[in-house]
């Protein structure tokens, strides 16, 4: 297989020119908050030298860094599109491409309303812990966590099994869909422990015109897109690009189950 960071051939010049895979991070290519494997990364080098390859998070590149980059490479030289906040920060071939902002879309004035509400809304909440980052600020939305984003990983597997059983994260959402009906806005559950909120259409399909937009830059028109993510049913936060008519979509459980399709699929 080829080497992790090994030269890669242009977009127009890959075998399968006309395919991409774009994957979900969390549980797709690495566990929840977790780096990816040393298999993953030397698999997606290969796949690479035969397609495009590129990732769509709802969270912030730092964060895609921590999972998917080594010490000595960036993230954005390991895959061809990197799609951060669901592509409201994007990058092709290691160069930024034009982004658009959460808060001057809302306003300061709704944004605090939001924010707010949030907070008394934790504030009241009785769960078996709570920790810090309750509500983090991203260019392209918010992130909202009943317990917290400094959770440890340990706290993080209890709160999702508290979740499945209370529907926290569930319950919060319809909360703020009643709150503000007339904001505009999309509520994803996604991981273990938080949901995104962002306007309605930034969901993770807003990559996607990125992927449009190469016909022009480079004359490759994707015709296929394999979408591959764990969050694939309706309220998860890959459900609107698995059901897109212009991907195809593949639910997996975990990343050994990437893996597994990945090989079968491209012969890897």
């Amino acid at each position: 297989m080829a080497a992790v960071g090994s030269i890669i051939p242009p977009l127009e010049a890959r075998p399968i020119k006309n395919t991409i895979c774009l994957f979900d991070v969390d549980n797709t290519l690495t566990p929840a908050r977790q780096p990816v494997s040393p298999e993953m990364h030397t698999l997606l080098s290969a796949l690479r030298h035969k397609c495009a390859i590129g990732y769509i998070s709802g969270s912030d590149l730092i964060k895609q860094q921590e999972q998917l980059g080594t010490p000595a490479l960036p993230v954005t030289t390991l895959f061809d599109f990197c799609f951060a906040e669901n592509g409201l920060t994007a990058y092709r071939m290691g160069k930024l491409l034009a982004g658009h902002s959460f808060i001057q879309w809302l306003g300061e004035e709704k944004y605090q309303e939001l924010v707010n509400f949030c907070l008394v809304y934790v504030a009241g909440l009785k769960i078996p812990v709570k920790r810090g980052t309750f509500v983090e600020f991203r260019n392209g939305m918010i992130n909202i966590s009943p317990v917290g984003r400094n959770a440890s990983n340990a706290e993080r597997h209890a709160f999702e099994a508290y979740d499945k059983e209370h529907h926290i994260r569930h319950d919060f959402v319809q909360a703020l869909k009643k709150k503000f009906p007339d904001y505009g806005l999309t509520y994803s559950i996604g991981g273990q422990i938080s949901f995104d909120v962002f306007p309605t259409g930034w969901d993770k399909t807003y990559c996607l015109k990125h992927l449009e937009a190469e016909k022009t830059l480079s004359g490759v028109d994707y015709s296929t897109i394999h979408f591959f993510g764990d969050k694939t049913l309706e309220g998860g936060n890959d459900y609107e690009i698995y059901e897109d008519k212009r991907t195809v979509g593949h639910s997996v459980k975990d990343p050994a189950d990437t893996l597994r399709t990945l090989k079968e699929m491209f012969d890897l």
